[in-house]
């Protein structure tokens, strides 16, 4: 198989083996005769896909099913932006804006209530992480956007909110890294980057936090309602879960968390390693180390048309893909998430070495 160099910040690269055996489901699911896709929500054969699902997502995080629901909805991430404030938003929430989709999030939440901004990197571009935040005492939540996807940036420390509350859009870093999960009460993530396909959202929720779930909220942006049904008020989005189930099976197979980070550590060092190394032609948009993300970095040559001669000819010569920065702010970006081979990231490097000796 001639697999492109997919560098996608979304939908993204999956694993070869998550692809050949949704491949084989969607034509014939455990030779029952039908396809993954035709399959009721409510047959047993299916409940078992999506509950082995819910308790595979657990185990990687190292979370307890007495403790915390799993719940796979639709909508995406930007429902969830919306979902939150509507359940837990009564007298305040601290947003920390770090970029795009907190702003997203923060516009969202001043629909339903009060939205206290207590800290912004938007002063520079939003190419670091606020330090040292002071948090309201009388906040109902905090939420974090936990990797930048557009501006290459992450919170390489979760910050310490005592008793309040942490919320986290994870949707680009989530299960790339070992983390102590615990010391989020609400988890949320699009799939579509690091572990299935667009379509599906992934809510990772603290059992306890729904005393504090607000009354009369509306039945299909409600926690409880979800919970109670176990992901099934409605029909969910069957072939994406099955894909995210099948693609925690190959993060337990590789040995979990700590060797995907280990993985991920090297593709993103041979990168930033690289960019440092040569910053006279190749500028990181991120200086401090400590606030890079490892999923996707960001860089900028010389001029706009260099780069535009960049993506073009790594396309056309080298079949690497979506190496063009966000459309809000240019530049180059290579996504490199769970499932990017170091292989691609070593073409990326090579390629890039010999972009810069011709056009130096």
């Amino acid at each position: 198989m001639n697999r492109a160099h997919n560098f996608s910040a979304g939908p993204a690269v999956l694993p070869i083996e998550v692809l050949q055996e949704t491949s084989q489901a969607v034509l014939d699911y455990n030779n029952l005769g039908m396809s993954i896709m035709e399959m009721s929500h409510r047959s047993a054969e299916y409940d078992a896909v999506f509950v082995e699902a819910q308790k595979d997502g657990l185990e990687i995080l190292g979370l307890s099913p007495d403790e915390y629901a799993v719940l796979f909805l639709g909508g995406g991430a930007s429902l969830q932006f919306l979902m939150i404030p509507m359940n837990f938003l009564k007298n305040k929430a601290d947003y920390v804006n770090t970029g795009y989709w907190s702003k997203k999030a923060i516009k969202e939440a001043q629909w339903v209530g009060n939205t206290n901004v207590v800290a912004s990197s938007e002063d520079m571009n939003f190419n670091y992480i606020p330090k040292n935040i002071t948090f309201s005492p009388d906040a109902d939540y905090v939420h974090i956007t936990t990797n930048n996807t557009i501006y290459g940036t992450r919170w390489n420390v979760v910050p310490d909110t005592g008793n309040i509350p942490l919320f986290a859009d994870m949707s680009s870093d989530f299960m790339s890294r070992e983390l102590d999960y615990s010391k989020f009460s609400l988890m949320y993530a699009g799939a579509q980057k690091n572990i299935g396909p667009a379509g599906v959202t992934m809510v990772v929720i603290k059992k306890s936090l729904l005393e504090r779930q607000k009354d009369n909220v509306p039945t299909m942006l409600n926690y409880k309602i979800h919970i109670d049904a176990n992901s099934m008020f409605n029909t969910p989005p069957c072939v994406n879960v099955y894909v995210v189930g099948r693609v925690f099976k190959w993060i337990k197979k590789l040995g979990g968390l700590a060797v995907i980070e280990e993985m991920n550590m090297k593709k993103a060092s041979l990168l930033y390693d690289y960019i440092d190394a040569n910053s006279e032609f190749y500028r990181g948009t991120v200086a401090n180390k400590e606030d890079r993300s490892i999923m996707n970095v960001t860089w900028n040559l010389p001029t706009p048309e260099l780069e535009q001669k960049f993506v073009k000819e790594a396309r056309e010569k080298y079949n690497m893909t979506n190496l063009k920065g966000h459309r809000s702010i240019g530049g180059i970006r290579a996504s490199i998430y769970n499932a990017c081979p170091i292989e691609t990231v070593q073409a990326l490097v090579k390629f890039m070495e010999e972009f810069k000796k011709e056009n130096s």
